[in-house]
């Protein structure tokens, strides 16, 4: 299977679908989630975005439906290209599908060995394999602290660096008996995935594409419209939580004369919604994720 939808149906439910509204999903993958709600629509219509050319072959071959090849920091060209804002919903999933981990030629999985790729967009320029040979310690540093959340960042970039003076570091295997000496014995699986995590994250500029997409959200759906996400770290689901309480991405909340919270959004979930034990033992991959929604509140 290319990818079992997580938390689908509490996703569904929060996106509280209108047989007759236009819908987004801008992380498309296997499609699983475009389904569900293709299921709910009538005469509506959903857009489909998806950057991985691997998606395409999933296409739902439905006239209500159109997938978008595209990275979703284009949000907004695309859906005014289709004359299809302002929107009542978008879905975003920001995890990375089974079917790319489970694809050992994209590097994805700390199980295989790989070229050290990493790609969400296999035409990309930037691969992990650029990033861990060209980049210095000071921005390797940075790459592992803030997106690894490392303590000893320096030294693990001191050490790839050191290591690729002589030989250039190609494959995941190379890259893990590097790194070996920093991996708590009987937690090195657990270390790998942050270091690929890291590495992932830079490589795909996921963290300003994310604050991008965002912003963009505001201005893209109508009053009342939902967004919901789900995100698989503490850094995505930060910045959801913040945006989604006040409207910015430090979370800092703006009142006017009478009190009231000043944001273009109003929270429908009070805390993240995690998956069920049930559905943990069927689908380990949603153990980390976190689902939040809310509702576009006013124009501005």
């Amino acid at each position: 299977m290319y990818h079992k939808p997580v938390l689908l149906q509490e996703t569904i439910d929060l996106m509280d679908i209108k047989p007759d509204g236009i819908y987004v999903d801008v992380t498309f993958g296997g499609g699983g989630h475009s389904r569900a709600i293709l299921d709910k629509l009538t005469t509506g219509r959903l857009y489909g975005f998806d950057q991985d050319r691997d998606s395409l072959k999933n296409d739902l071959n439905d006239s209500r439906f159109q997938l978008i090849n595209q990275n979703f920091k284009y949000l907004t060209n695309f859906l005014k290209y289709y004359k299809a804002t302002p929107v009542d919903g978008i879905l975003a999933d920001l995890g990375i599908s089974s079917h790319q981990i489970d694809n050992p030629t994209r590097g994805f999985s700390t199980r295989f060995e790989s070229e050290l790729d990493l790609r969400m967009n296999q035409s990309a320029e930037i691969s992990a394999r650029n990033v861990i040979n060209s980049y210095n310690t000071e921005e390797l540093k940075r790459i592992f602290k803030n997106y690894g959340e490392f303590t000893n960042a320096y030294h693990i970039a001191q050490r790839l660096v050191d290591s690729r003076i002589n030989k250039e570091i190609t494959s995941t295997t190379e890259l893990k008996e590097i790194l070996k000496p920093f991996a708590e014995k009987g937690r090195e699986n657990k270390f790998y995935a942050r270091i690929f995590q890291a590495l992932r994250i830079e490589v795909n500029n996921e963290i300003e594409t994310l604050k991008d997409f965002l912003s963009q959200t505001i201005n893209v759906l109508r009053p009342g419209g939902r967004l919901v996400i789900i995100s698989y770290h503490s850094l995505e689901d930060r910045l959801v939580k913040n945006f989604m309480r006040s409207g910015n991405f430090d979370g800092k909340i703006e009142k006017d004369f009478y009190g009231n919270i000043i944001s273009p959004f109003k929270p429908v979930t009070r805390k993240a919604i995690i998956a069920s034990d049930s559905e943990l033992e069927g689908n380990p991959r949603s153990r980390s994720a976190k689902l939040r929604a809310a509702e576009r509140t006013y124009y501005e």
